[in-house]
């Protein structure tokens, strides 16, 4: 992937998150600043219906009370189109939502660093955003390295 990605740098612990505003699966917009007073976890992932993707947001919706107990809004992002992501999440009954950032196609994933120009799709960052809107935890892995359960509960934790 080496030159895939753009020079953005993804934030870390202590930046101020970038704002996105993304329609959910059913075209409603979502907007970091109308979440602000309730921490957030962002997790941008590359595909809808594949593999390693379905195992990683089935683990999250799987431990959604760790998230729920912290009081964090957990989104789930990815340059599908929102009707894509509909039929996902109603297939695998997530329980969070998916945002589509299809157009302008990988704009939020440009803003966060982890948007791989190559492919057109977001690699695996997660980033978690407390209430007054910056960055307290983040993990950007490859396309096809999952990313560990532990690792979100340990932030939570920490929030």
């Amino acid at each position: 992937m080496a030159g895939a990605l753009p020079d953005v740098v993804p934030p870390g612990p202590g930046d101020v998150a970038p704002d996105l505003e993304l329609p959910d699966a059913h075209g409603t917009p979502v907007s970091l600043v109308g979440m602000r007073g309730m921490p957030v976890a962002l997790v941008f992932f590359p595909f809808a219906f594949s593999g390693t993707c379905t195992g990683e947001l089935c683990e999250l919706r799987d431990s959604i009370e760790d998230f729920e107990s912290a009081g964090v809004r957990l989104l789930g992002v990815s340059c599908d189109p929102m009707f894509t992501l509909r039929a996902w999440g109603e297939q695998q009954a997530f329980g969070f939502d998916l945002l589509s950032d299809f157009w302008p196609h990988g704009a939020a994933s440009r803003a966060y660093g982890v948007f791989d120009a190559d492919q057109g799709i977001a690699v695996r960052g997660s980033f978690l955003i407390d209430a007054d809107g910056i960055v307290r935890w983040s993990v950007v892995n490859p396309r096809g390295q999952a990313r560990d359960i532990g690792a979100y509960r340990a932030a939570l934790a920490a929030l």
